[in-house]
């Protein structure tokens, strides 16, 4: 195990110092000016020296090279620059943002689990009748609809129509919260339904299932202490998946709700040309999905004892 984790931490290293290179490199050869851009914003007219004296202090004027040992030199010391918007630093900013991102994570996979798990080993154990053929037209749909047009959807009924909860987020409260982590857990849901269906039929086609039954072992017992359990390893990886989307910001549910977290932040500073925000945002997203990868591998031998990490026979 401790191997295992080892050799997983020196590829997560080399890993994200290719991803910050390849981002810091696509980023500047984006055809756009950090300075050029933040002058058409604030409709001011400069001249020519102007905007390269600009450039100079904001490092723009030096090779690329440079600028991207300066700014990982930067990061390695715990500084990831300063905001060509807000004139502010870039960690403290971003961290800023995480609360509501985490908020809106944590109540968007609560709701996918608590929605797409029963309903999806409903739909198992009723394979083929009404329910099971209702559930997989339901999820269709869900998988179907973009996430946009839910979104308004759910807009119109409940804050424009009920008024059970606001149009957009005034705060990050649960009560604000409940819109767009509802949108999210809809397109979710419909998607890990057909899934955990699918998982829950596999288990319930094996020999123990049989074995159980003949024992006079009652259908629930089996399908609460064998069948869920064995179904949770591919489950798990679809839930760590999900969890990298959901933290790295989900941006335009967040643009629709105006939720103030880390995906908007990152659309904002897209438009803007900024720079070390949006490396920032690239580094959070490189490092989340790769943890939640390991972190997701580490939870498979705990589920299933027969898996062996780095190797071995399953």
């Amino acid at each position: 195990m401790r191997g295992y984790v080892c050799r997983r931490m020196i590829q997560l290293i080399v890993m994200l110092f290719v991803i910050t290179f390849l981002s810091f490199a696509m980023i500047r050869l984006a055809g756009s000016d950090a300075v050029e851009q933040k002058m058409e914003n604030t409709g001011m007219a400069l001249s020519q020296e102007v905007v390269d004296r600009a450039r100079e202090e904001l490092g723009l004027d030096q090779p690329f090279l440079t600028q991207y040992g300066v700014w990982l030199w930067g990061l390695l010391h715990g500084d990831m620059g300063t905001s060509y918007i807000s004139d502010r630093e870039v960690l403290p900013t971003f961290l800023e943002k995480l609360p509501a991102t985490l908020l809106l994570t944590a109540v968007s996979l609560a709701l996918t689990v608590v929605i797409s798990v029963p309903l999806g080993v409903l739909a198992a154990v009723r394979q083929n009748r009404w329910t099971d053929y209702l559930l997989r037209c339901g999820s269709f749909v869900g998988n179907s609809l973009p996430n946009f047009l839910v979104a308004l959807l759910l807009m119109y009924v409940f804050a424009i129509r009920l008024r059970v909860f606001p149009v957009i987020a005034r705060d990050v409260s649960l009560h604000s919260v409940v819109l767009p982590s509802l949108t999210l857990a809809i397109a979710m849901s419909a998607k890990y339904l057909r899934q955990v269906r699918a998982v829950v039929l596999e288990e319930l086609g094996q020999d123990y299932v049989v074995g159980a039954a003949a024992r006079g072992v009652p259908f629930s017992v089996t399908l609460v202490r064998s069948v869920l359990r064995g179904a949770l390893v591919p489950l798990v990886t679809l839930l760590a998946l999900s969890v990298g989307s959901l933290l790295g910001g989900t941006a335009l549910v967040e643009s629709i709700f105006l939720w103030d977290g880390v995906g908007k932040l990152a659309v904002d500073a897209i438009e803007m040309r900024d720079y070390p925000m949006i490396q920032a945002y690239v580094m959070w997203m490189a490092v989340l999905y790769v943890a939640v990868n390991l972190a997701a591998d580490l939870c498979y031998q705990a589920l299933d004892p027969r898996i062996r990490l780095g190797g071995g026979d399953a």
